[in-house]
């Protein structure tokens, strides 16, 4: 299978914000610059493997680190920055831009893991990357230490869920523990 460039899979949504998409502190909301971050995502992992299905394995980590308003534009930028064997790491930034001053500024980063999938929903191999910009060598070098805290956070996490009551909330207690 030959090797693609991240550039391949970059996909680039420019969007505005709207009233409907503030919270209380007249800023984006978080989970409607998740549901961006997510369909991007997607489609970036969709572009890399040519694949008509890609799920979501994880959400590494999303950073707020600037807050967008009203006045801002928010450009979501996705590729494929390392590959397994069937899963793909997604790197997002979102760039928001002052529509009246042109200042740009990173809002938000993020690591998305999707699986290509063929048609019976299982696993699907994917190209390697071959990384070329000085971002795109950073974000895959960087890579393999990222891989190991997700498999180490999935573990725990499976731990914890094994140890996490299925009990209703509405049902008696005393009924649930005798």
């Amino acid at each position: 299978m030959e090797k693609k460039h991240p550039k391949e899979s970059k996909i680039v949504n420019t969007d505005q914000v709207l009233c409907s998409d503030l919270n209380n502190y007249n800023t984006l909301f978080g989970g409607t610059l998740m549901k961006k971050l997510d369909g991007c995502a997607v489609l970036s992992a969709r572009r890399h493997s040519r694949a008509k299905e890609c799920v979501t394995a994880s959400t590494d980590s999303i950073d707020f680190l600037s807050p967008i308003y009203q006045s801002d534009s928010v450009c979501v930028e996705s590729f494929v920055s390392y590959t397994g064997k069937s899963s793909m790491e997604i790197f997002c930034k979102v760039i928001a831009e002052d529509m009246m001053s042109g200042e740009r500024r990173i809002a938000t980063t993020a690591f998305m893991t999707f699986v290509a999938l063929d048609e019976n929903k299982r696993p699907l191999e994917v190209p390697d990357i071959e990384p070329e910009t000085e971002e795109e060598l950073k974000l895959f070098e960087t890579a393999p230490e990222r891989e190991e805290i997700r498999k180490l956070k999935r573990e725990k996490s499976k731990e914890l869920a094994g140890s996490i009551s299925l009990q209703k909330p509405w049902e008696d207690k005393k009924e649930a523990y005798s």
